[in-house]
C-alpha cells in the first residue's frame, strides 16, 4: 500500500514523537515546580609539593621549601554556581548554622582559601566574612549564605595538605525547595547545559527522524513511471546509428517496469532491419498471430512497396561528414562533397588541403546513414566499391579508393587511423571519436542545437522512424515501449545522445517540415 512507504512511516513517527515531546514539556512546566539549585564542580586539583604519590613529581622554589608540611600540598579550584531556574536568597539556605554550605575535602587539611568571582558580581565578595561564617577547620570549609541570581557563580581556590590528588570533594547543605548537587560540565568556566538529558535525547531523536526522512526523500527516484508497462519479449533491430539510444532506453524501461519485460537490441542497419520486420510480419500473418514483437528503427522512410509497415516518427537524427585529423579542412561546400564522391577529387590539395590521397570510407548498402547521405547530400548513389581494406585499390581503373564497412564504429575507427580518409556517421558518436573531426557543410555546423533553434540549414539530417508490422495491440510490449521511447522518459535519452525528440514543441515542427505532416 502506498501509505506504508518508508518516508510516510518516518514522517508519521516524527509527528507522533513531536506531539508526545510537546505534551511532556507542557506537563513538566505545569506539574513539576521550578526548583532552586546550586551546582558545584572541581575545576582544578593539582599537586604543588614534591610528593610523588600522585605520580607527578614537581620542582619547588621559595615558600614551598620553607613552609612545613608542604611536601604533599595540593591546590583545588572549586566552582559554585546557581544553575537552577530561580534566584537564591540568603534565607533559602536551610542549615541551622550561620554559614550556608560546607565543602568537605576527604583526607586533606585546609591550609588557606582565596575567593574569586566574575567582574560583574563584585557584590558577592561582601558576604565572605568571618561574621557571616566564612572559615575553615581541618578538612571542612564553611561557605556563607551567598545570595546568587540565576547564572551567578563564585570560585574558591583552596590550598590543602595531606591526602592524594583526586580525593573526593563534597558540598554539604540544603536549599528550601531546591537541592545542592555536583555538575557534570567538564571544561573550566563552561556554563551548565541549558537542557536536561531527557530534553537532549528527545531533540536528538527528532533530529534523526527528520534527517532520515530527508535522506529518503532525496534518495528516492522521482522519475515518473513508464506509461503502461507491459510484459513479454521484444526485439529492436535496424539502425546501428540509433542503437546506443535503443540500448539505454531498453535498459531503463526494463528497470522501471521491474525487470519483467525483456528487450533485445540487435541492429543490422536500417534496410536489413526493415526486411527482418517485414519477414517476421509475413510469417506471423500466415500463422495467424497478428503483429510480431519486432520494432525496426530506420534512418529515414521505408522503401516503397511495404504498406503493412506502420511508421512512428521518433526523432530528428543529425549526421556528420568526418575526416582524419591530418586533413585540416573544416568546411566543404555541398558541391565539393559531391565531386569527392563522384571520384573527381583524388587528392586533398585540390580542395586546398594537404597532399594526401582521398580514401572514401562508406557504409554497406543496408545502412540508413548511407541512404540519408545519398538522399540529402549527394542527390544520387555513391560510386562503386574499389577496395576491401580501405587502403589498397583492388580496381586499378577506379578513380579513388572507396571501401564499405558494416557499422558506424568501423567507419569511425578506420577514418581515425587512415590519413586522407573521409566518412560519415551519426553526430553524437562522431563527436566522441578521437583522431578525426566533423566538417561544416556550406558553412552550417553539424549541430542539433542549431537546427532546433532554426539558425542552421544543415542538410545531413533525417527523421528516425520506428516501424511495426501493422498496429500492435495497445497492451503489447511493442506499443508500450514505443510510447515510452517517443513520448515518455525515452525523450531525455534521445536528447542526451544528440538527437531531437519529435514529441517536443520544436521537434513537432521539424518532424512535420521534413516529412510533410505531423507525427502519428
Amino acid at each position: 500500500m502506498e501509505w506504508l512507504s518508508a518516508e510516510n512511516l518516518v514522517a508519521v513517527a516524527t509527528a507522533v514523537l513531536g506531539i508526545i515531546a510537546s505534551g511532556v514539556m507542557v506537563w513538566y512546566e505545569r506539574r513539576v515546580p521550578r526548583r532552586k539549585r546550586i551546582g558545584y564542580r572541581v575545576q582544578m586539583d593539582n599537586p604543588i609539593g614534591d610528593d610523588v604519590r600522585s605520580g607527578r613529581a614537581n620542582r619547588r622554589l621559595g615558600l614551598f621549601d620553607e613552609a612545613p608540611d608542604m611536601t604533599d600540598a595540593t591546590l583545588v579550584l572549586l566552582r559554585i554556581e546557581n544553575d537552577g531556574s530561580l534566584a537564591i536568597d540568603r534565607d533559602d539556605y536551610t542549615g541551622p548554622e550561620v554559614h550556608g554550605l560546607t565543602a568537605v575535602f576527604t583526607d586533606r587539611t585546609i591550609r588557606g582559601v582565596s575567593v574569586t568571582q566574575p567582574s560583574d558580581t563584585d557584590h558577592l565578595m561582601d558576604h565572605f566574612t568571618a561574621a557571616r561564617g566564612f572559615g575553615y577547620e581541618d578538612n571542612a570549609l564553611r561557605i556563607p549564605r551567598v545570595p546568587l541570581n540565576r547564572g551567578d557563580y563564585f570560585k574558591l581556590l583552596v590550598l590543602l595538605s595531606g591526602g592524594d590528588v583526586g580525593r573526593g570533594v563534597r558540598l554539604v547543605g540544603g536549599l528550601r525547595e531546591g537541592e545542592v548537587r555536583p555538575n557534570r560540565a567538564a571544561a573550566p568556566d563552561d556554563k551548565p547545559p541549558l537542557f536536561s538529558r531527557a530534553a537532549r535525547l528527545i531533540t536528538i531523536m527528532l533530529t534523526l527522524c527528520v534527517v532520515t526522512l530527508a535522506a529518503i526523500v532525496v534518495a528516492q527516484d522521482d522519475t515518473p513511471p513508464p506509461i503502461g508497462c507491459a510484459s513479454g519479449r521484444l526485439t529492436l533491430t535496424g539502425s546501428t546509428a540509433f542503437a546506443p539510444v535503443l540500448r539505454e532506453v531498453a535498459g531503463k524501461y526494463e528497470r522501471d517496469c521491474g525487470g519483467d519485460p525483456v528487450i533485445d537490441v540487435d541492429p543490422h542497419g536500417s534496410t536489413a532491419g526493415i526486411r527482418e520486420l517485414a519477414a517476421a510480419g509475413a510469417q506471423a500473418a500466415r500463422d495467424g498471430k497478428g503483429s510480431p514483437p519486432v520494432v525496426a528503427l530506420s534512418d529515414g522512410p521505408k522503401p516503397p512497396g511495404l504498406p503493412e509497415l506502420r511508421e512512428n516518427r521518433v526523432a530528428v537524427s543529425v549526421f556528420a561528414l568526418v575526416v582524419n585529423d591530418d586533413v585540416r579542412l573544416k568546411d566543404l561546400s555541398t558541391n565539393d562533397v559531391r565531386r569527392l564522391y563522384r571520384g573527381e577529387i583524388r587528392n586533398w590539395r585540390q580542395l586546398g588541403g594537404p597532399d594526401l590521397p582521398v580514401h572514401l570510407v562508406s557504409r554497406d548498402a543496408n545502412s540508413g546513414t548511407r541512404q540519408v547521405f545519398q538522399r540529402r547530400v549527394l542527390g544520387r548513389g555513391e560510386i562503386a566499391n574499389s577496395s576491401v581494406d580501405c587502403v589498397h585499390k583492388d580496381d586499378p581503373t577506379a578513380a579513388v579508393i572507396r571501401c564499405e564497412l558494416d557499422s558506424t564504429d568501423q567507419v569511425l575507427s578506420t577514418v581515425a587511423e587512415l590519413p586522407g580518409a573521409i566518412g560519415y556517421s551519426e553526430l553524437n558518436l562522431a563527436a566522441r571519436a578521437k583522431g578525426l573531426h566533423s566538417l561544416r557543410l556550406d558553412g552550417d555546423p553539424a549541430s542539433a542545437d542549431a537546427i532546433e533553434d532554426g539558425t542552421s540549414e544543415y542538410p545531413y539530417r533525417e527523421i528516425e522512424y520506428a516501424y511495426t508490422y501493422g498496429r500492435p495491440p495497445a497492451d503489447s510490449l511493442a506499443s508500450s515501449f514505443l510510447t515510452y521511447l517517443s513520448r515518455g522518459n525515452g525523450q531525455d535519452v534521445i536528447r542526451t545522445h544528440g538527437h531531437l525528440p519529435c514529441w517536443t514543441p520544436e521537434g513537432l515542427t521539424l518532424c512535420a517540415q521534413d516529412n510533410g505532416g505531423p507525427p502519428d
